[in-house]
């Protein structure tokens, strides 16, 4: 993630000639990227303890990383980016964890109906559903209108983001997570993460503790970095 965005600033806002980047492996590289980072927040839901204090702090740090960029650097502006998601998804699982528990929804169930609406509502962004060259249904125009709807998942004409990623329909990724850690938590007895957890190699250790701040940090000092190697003419 920290790479693919350093080389974000370097094609976009420093004007380096990388066509690659613009082509379909870069997109892949993108999506790889997106698809874990949601997957394990999913994952690890259930590892933490104060689930709504949680979910409050990432989706303030989605606030605040909206607020910096409408501010300093509106043409680049996040709105609803993905720490925005991350922390309504979050802050989603407490109730939802509970109607989970009283439907009494197995994990694999659970882990078959969020991947299959993952894969059908994956193009609601684009205005129908589907997935990727696949489109389904077209979607009525009626939906994409306002910010709240913006926010679900069915942008409206006018809106542009660096960083958009809705609830739908990325909420059923981040459920899928979910069911996954509970299927391995039960076939595991939780023997498996505790080995893990305890033997993890700590570099990577420590960037999993400390994650939100890194993601908060990274993009800033990649861009002073970017910034001294531009004027000392190195990029």
């Amino acid at each position: 993630m920290i790479l693919y965005h350093a080389c974000w600033d370097l094609v976009y806002i420093f004007g380096v000639d990388f066509a690659w980047y613009q082509g379909r492996g870069a997109y892949v590289w993108q999506q790889s990227i997106c698809w874990t980072f949601i997957l394990l927040s999913g994952f690890c839901w259930s590892l933490g303890k104060r689930p709504l204090k949680r979910g409050l702090i990432v989706f303030a740090g989605g606030a605040v990383v909206s607020l910096v960029t409408i501010v300093f650097m509106p043409e680049d502006r996040v709105v609803f980016g993905v720490l925005t998601l991350i922390g309504s998804c979050m802050l989603l699982m407490v109730p939802l964890k509970k109607v989970f528990t009283k439907l009494s929804l197995s994990a694999e169930w659970g882990l078959a109906f969020s991947v299959v609406l993952f894969v059908l509502t994956r193009n609601v962004n684009r205005g129908c559903l589907g997935f990727e060259s696949w489109k389904l249904i077209r979607l009525p125009k009626a939906l994409y209108q306002g910010m709240i709807m913006t926010f679900l998942g069915f942008p409206e004409p006018a809106f542009y983001s660096t960083d958009y990623f809705s609830l739908i329909p990325w909420l059923f990724l981040f459920l899928s997570g979910y069911f996954l850690y509970c299927m391995i938590g039960k076939k595991s007895n939780g023997r498996i993460m505790e080995q893990y957890l305890m033997t993890g190699w700590k570099p990577l250790s420590f960037l999993g503790r400390h994650s939100l701040i890194i993601y908060m940090l990274h993009q800033p000092v990649i861009y002073g970095v970017l910034i001294i190697l531009d004027r000392f003419s190195l990029l």
